[in-house]
């Protein structure tokens, strides 16, 4: 096997948050020795999450085993899950904020599955993944992201499932979703559908179109962790997954 230097585009303010996270959790739990110290298991789970390889290529790198770099990112990613903020409290961030409007959208985070596992086949995208649902600011930052369903449940249901719909209501918030969303209520805003439609109607769907356009970014900048891409753990690891990494996005933000 060959080796190289590598680099991982993050900065080290966040490798030193995902470190001390580390570090308290060992000493709350009293744990032994490890092979790798806390920097070096927060190093190993940013490119593991950040450049998506496999465990195979990482361990080769860190001198350790795939089971103890397995369990390694697991305990991170839990770790990391826990400080992803409630929709409640994304909901609070936005009125603070004094945002307008709030973008609700629906991703398809691929899996490694056959066609026979049908309740994770998505037919709007024609590929196998689970729903998760985002919740994004005007501007296109990330807010919130629910836990995962199979990538057959649709936008509307699944929104429904997590109280999306209801909560959003409640904070009396307007949201912008797509045509997925139709029924959702009077706050959530979507475009008109069907062909033939008035001038008014069109220009109202151009206007929706340029104000959401920039709310739905949000998934792209969650996938540019490149782990997003497919999947080749559990799906139902899944909506945890995108949890730790719209804390570790958020830091890198800000």
């Amino acid at each position: 096997m060959l080796f190289y230097r590598a680099a991982v585009d993050l900065s080290r303010s966040t490798l030193n948050y995902v470190a001390g996270a580390i570090r308290r959790h060992r000493k709350a739990i009293g744990t032994p020795w490890r092979r790798l110290n806390p920097g070096q298991q927060a190093l190993l789970v940013l490119v593991y999450l950040r450049k998506g390889e496999t465990f195979t290529e990482i361990t080769a790198g860190f001198g350790i085993g795939t089971a103890t770099a397995w369990r390694y990112v697991r305990e991170t990613i839990a770790l990391l899950a826990k400080r992803s903020p409630t929709l409640d409290q994304a909901l609070r961030t936005a009125k603070r904020a004094g945002y307008a409007f709030v973008v609700l959208d629906g991703t398809l985070i691929p899996i490694d599955r056959v066609a026979a596992d049908r309740p994770y086949y998505s037919g709007k995208h024609k590929m196998h993944g689970m729903n998760i649902q985002v919740l994004a600011a005007p501007d296109g930052t990330p807010l919130w992201t629910s836990g995962s369903l199979p990538g057959s449940v649709h936008d509307l249901k699944a929104a429904r499932i997590w109280g999306i719909i209801r909560r959003l209501h409640a904070s009396g918030l307007f949201t912008l979703a797509d045509k997925g969303y139709v029924g959702a209520g009077p706050r959530v805003l979507v475009p008109y559908k069907g062909r033939g439609k008035p001038p008014s109607q069109k220009t109202a769907n151009s206007a929706h179109a340029k104000l959401r356009g920039p709310g739905e970014r949000a998934n792209a900048v969650l996938k540019t962790w490149r782990i997003l891409r497919k999947l080749r753990c559990c799906p139902l690891r899944t909506g945890q997954l995108v949890k730790a990494i719209l804390v570790l996005q958020t830091r890198e933000a800000g």
